[in-house]
This record gives C-alpha cells, structure tokens and sequence, in this order.
C-alpha cells in the first residue's frame, strides 16, 4: 500500500516530476513528461503496479528522518540501523534531454545492509517490459519507451521484479541512475551522478538567489516557490496544477481528477506570486505559454491546456487501477477543458493586467484579443456556467464567475487610462458598471448579509473571499464583511474553509455525492480575507495555523482532512502555495506598516 499523501517528496527536472515516500519508495514517476503514462504508479495501486524501492533491508524498518538540502530539490532520507547509518540521496538534475532519476546510496557509519527492488510498469501499471542487460545497463523495453538502470549493483530478476542486496559501509557511496529513452535510439550515454549531484544543488541555489521575501516566514516561501519552479515544463512556461492523478478528495470517494495540465484560473495569482517574489523570467515564461495558448477565436478559448498548450485532454479511467486506497476511478486526462467558465476573460485581462503594470511587454496578438474578448464576454456574461469549481452538475450563475467578467472590463478600463491603451473606455465602463449592479442585486442574500454561490442559491462559495481582492467592491465594506464572517461561520470545518456547501445524503452543488476535505486554497484566501478587513491577529493566526500543516519537508496537497489529520487531493499543489506566497507577502506588508505607524507616533 502507498503511504500517506502527507509522506511524499517531491523530485523534479522541469521535464516531468516523481514523489518518494519516507521508506525509500519511489511511487510515482511520468515519463518522459509530466502528462505522460506513468512508469512507476504504485501511488494509485500497489507495488506491482510499478516502484523502485531503495532502503534498509529487513521488515519494517527504521523510521527515516528527511529533508531537502537547504534551497534546493535534492533530497536526503536517513536511516538509523542496529548497525549503523546511511543516507540515500535522491534528485532529478534539470537537462535539456531526457529525464532520469538519480539515487546515491552513503554510508554514514557503521554498516547497512539495503534492499532494492525495482518493478518498472509502463503504461500507468499496465505494461511489463521486457529485461535485459545492455551496454553495461539493465534495461526495460515497451513500445516507443525504455528505461535504463546504470549502477554497480548487480539487480537479478525474480517474478516480475528486479532485486539486489548489497552492504554499504562508513564513507563508501554508490550511485544509482534511471533515465528514460526512447527506445528505437541508440542507447543513453551514462551520467555521472555526483557530478550531477553538484550541478543540481547549484542549479537549484542559484535560481532562487533573486528572491525578494526576507520576512519570517520566508523558508514557506521559499520552499512554495521552488516547488512551483519544479511544476514548470521548462520548454513551454507552462505550470501544472499538480504533478498526480486521482489523489482523492475523499478517501475512497469519487472526486478524483488529472490536475497534470495548466489551469488558466491560476494564471493572474501565479504571475502575480512570481513577478512579486522576484522571478521576472518566469513569469514571462508562464505569460507567454498562456498568449499562445489562447491564440484563436475568443469563443473558442478553454479553461485549461495541455503543458504545451495542447487543447484535447480527452478522459478516460484507468479501470485496472484499484486507486488511491480504494478511491475510484482513477482518470487520465481532464473532461473539464470542454466546459464554459466565464471567469477565465477575467483571468486573462487581470494577466494583460499585470504583464503591462510590471514593465513586460505582452504580444501583439494578446493585445489584440483584448477587444474581440471583451466584444464575446458582453454577449454571454448573462448565461450561465459551470464556475470556478468545474462542476459537472446543470450551469448556474455563478457569483465569483461574474465577479470576474467584471474584473475583465475593469481591467480593460485601468489599461486604457494608466497605461494609454486605446479602446471605447466609457462603453467598457458601463458595461463594468452593469455587471456590478446585476451581482449586487441578484447574487447578495440581505437576510444574511452575504453573497451566495449563484444567483437564487442558498449555497455559499469560499471563492468568495477573493472579492475584495478584485477591487469589486473595499474591503470595508459591509456586504464584504458580511460574506467572509459567513463563509468563517458556515464553511469553516475546524478553523478550515470548505469550497462550497457540499456533502450529506444528497448531490452536492458539484453534482456529486459525498464531503470533501477543507480547501487550503480557499483556507488561504480566508486569511488573506481577514487581513483586509482589518482582522490581523487572527489571519496570522490561520496563517500560522495552515504552515503547521505543511508535511516536514514544507509540501501541501489540495486539501486537507482536519477529522483524520492528513491531506487529501492532487500533491504538492501549486494552487495551494500559490496563496501561501501571496498572505505572507500582505503579513509582512502590513507588519512593516504598522511599525512604521508606530514610529511616526514616537516621533
């Protein structure tokens, strides 16, 4: 059985990524590509359907105490024997070329014996390949796909897989190098794994060596911007939204999606955490994957593309798959890129937005699109959709969804009078204004003070909370503060922020069955919420509170279960330390300001 989400590590060479547990097993690995089939897919099963598992040999075990060397994505494991101690060292060196895994066994004292177990499954688990040894490796072979084990351990086979015992004394090191190859090429050439060692520890510290946080939280932020780096696909800009399939939001539930691809609703809060922390050429990057993404027709644009911007994600389940501890079905793929969001106009002027404020130079055609966006966002921002959540249940107008048609005119309207950008500013605005007053009018629940998910509908909606970080409406005001002290009172479960209203014996607002896990995103958002309506002890607070459920070595799923104290969902989560990124910049702000205050009144 996989371990605990919470007991996962991240790999990563901005071609693809892997998660290794605390007992040395390597669980989950796409090759050659974060959307391509998975080689190693115990995650979603068990060791038979793929893993390479490295560690003390002996049942059970001792328990391992892991981290990350400082700023980087090198990760060190430790086991403490009856005989002594050892260290696997695990990373992913970023190349231009194919991808491979690197593992080096240390002796640190004493000696160690260790297992190895290898069982490469191509496919998501399906595929046996064929063994053999070849040029000095042992390698396994399956259609277009091969995967070559370089090591001086001899691996042997028994049954389906491969093995090795081997004794690993004080100071004595021994490398371990899988790489992946297409299999009608001649054979890979070898890696040297400790000079690979190196370049990846200076790769990964010199790429955050612009970071501008210096505040007390800045390891959080630190670690959250180095696994949004690790997110990248490096050729294209674009960022995943997690690196996993089919983590469940529930154990054993139904809510179990591909997040392997590139959500535009993350666009303007991930752009916004880059330029903010100092990473100008990533975010230019990840701008420029979103203008070619878009290209075409305004009617025509999806709310999420493949990491090259491909547009068909077609879906399907992985039916041999038994899932997550049980949770099934297991998808491959996302049928959401085919539904209407009418937040994403918003989502792509508020990046326009920012790539203009922030001096980077937008490309003609997305400048271009703007007008012929906003002439198809007048026709349509009154029907229906499906909203923020990718509900697969009838469309309804969604509050956050013309929250955010809004914010698409009032962005237009910032463009053409702080930056000369030309357009009819005052039709722009009328429209802007009456989008405001439908929201206002139709979407806000006097009796309790609050804006609701959808028009009519009693459900509230935590996305919510990023009203007043739009500019709808100040932070003051009441309806605002209305609607974040019902989302606290109503979706809070223990502290944390629920998505929406869901659970119980009937169909929940996202047409399925069954609760779900508190939303860290949406957890976050409370907190930054808090913090604008002036409440700053206790956004701290919940700040505080969220980063002491960060895993040990500072990774965060989508949700979490505060009922069974683990997490839950698609893992490590961009959307997740997105926000992370964002609170502890305003904490910091505002802390800064309120000592500047106070200096001022002394003087």
């Amino acid at each position: 059985m996989p371990g605990r989400i919470e007991d996962y590590a991240l790999l990563g060479d901005l071609l693809t990524a892997a998660l290794v547990g605390r007992d040395g097993s390597l669980d989950w690995l796409c090759l050659p590509r974060f959307d391509s089939p998975a080689c190693f897919a115990a995650l979603l099963g068990d060791r038979d359907n793929g893993r390479w598992l490295i560690a003390p040999a002996g049942p059970g075990g001792p328990r391992a105490r892991r981290r990350y060397r400082g700023d980087t994505l090198v990760l060190d494991t430790e086991w403490e024997t009856a005989t002594g101690q050892v260290r696997v060292t695990d990373f992913m060196p970023p190349r231009e070329d194919a991808p491979c895994v690197v593992r080096i066994v240390e002796g640190l004292s004493g000696g160690v014996d260790m297992h190895v177990d290898l069982r490469l499954r191509f496919d998501y688990g399906r595929v046996l390949p064929w063994m053999r040894r070849a040029d000095g490796a042992l390698t396994g072979i399956a259609g277009p796909e091969s995967v070559w084990l370089r090591t001086p351990v001899r691996l042997t086979g028994h049954g389906e897989a491969h093995t090795a015992r081997f004794r690993v004394g004080a100071g004595e090191r021994i490398p371990f190098v899988l790489a992946w190859h297409p299999s009608h090429l001649p054979a890979p050439g070898p890696v040297d794994a400790f000079e690979a060692l190196r370049a990846t520890e200076t790769y990964w510290r010199d790429w955050l060596r612009p970071l501008t946080y210096d505040g007390p939280y800045r390891d959080a932020v630190a670690r959250s911007l180095i696994t949004l780096k690790a997110l990248t696909y490096e050729p294209t800009g674009g960022i995943v939204a997690a690196p996993t399939t089919s983590l469940p939001e529930e154990i054993g539930g139904p809510r179990n999606w591909d997040y392997r691809y590139c959500w535009l609703r993350d666009a303007g809060l991930t752009l916004e955490a880059l330029l903010r922390s100092g990473f100008t050429a990533e975010a230019d990057a990840w701008r420029g994957w979103l203008e070619r993404a878009v290209a075409g027709r305004p009617r025509d644009v999806q709310i999420m593309y493949g990491i090259a911007g491909e547009r068909r994600l077609t879906e399907w389940e992985a039916d041999w798959l038994p899932g997550y501890e049980g949770s099934r079905p297991v998808r491959i793929g996302n049928a959401a890129a085919g539904q209407r969001q009418l937040d994403v106009p918003g989502e792509l002027m508020e990046t326009l937005h920012l790539t203009i404020r922030s001096g980077l130079r937008p490309r003609h055609h997305l400048v271009s699109l703007q007008g012929l966006l906003l002439d198809h966002l007048e026709g349509v921002w009154t029907e229906p959709d499906q909203g923020l959540w990718e509900t697969r249940s009838a469309p309804r107008h969604h509050v956050h969804s013309k929250v955010m048609c809004w914010v698409a005119f009032d962005r237009a309207v910032r463009l053409a009078e702080e930056h000369g950008r030309p357009g009819p500013t005052d039709h722009w605005r009328q429209v802007r204004d009456r989008i405001r007053d439908d929201v206002c009018d139709r979407g806000f629940d006097p009796v309790r003070g609050a804006f609701t998910q959808a028009y009519g509908s009693p459900e509230l909606d935590a996305a919510l909370l990023l009203i007043p970080q739009t500019g709808f409406l100040p932070p003051d005001d009441p309806r605002v503060v209305g609607t974040v002290e019902a989302v606290r009172r109503e979706l809070a479960a223990d502290g944390l922020a629920q998505r929406y209203s869901a659970g119980g014996r009937g169909l929940s607002p996202d047409g399925l069955a069954g609760p779900e896990g508190a939303f860290l995103a949406c957890s976050f958002w409370l907190a930054d919420a808090l913090l604008l309506i002036g409440r700053e002890d206790e956004a701290r607070d919940l700040f505080e509170r969220l980063l002491s459920l960060r895993n040990d070595v500072g990774l965060l799923a989508e949700e979490y279960d505060p009922a069974a104290h683990r997490q839950l969902g698609n893992f490590p989560q961009a959307f997740t330390h997105v926000p992370l990124i964002r609170v502890a910049y305003e904490l910091d702000r505002h802390a800064t300001e309120h000592r500047r205050g106070v200096l001022r009144k002394s003087d």
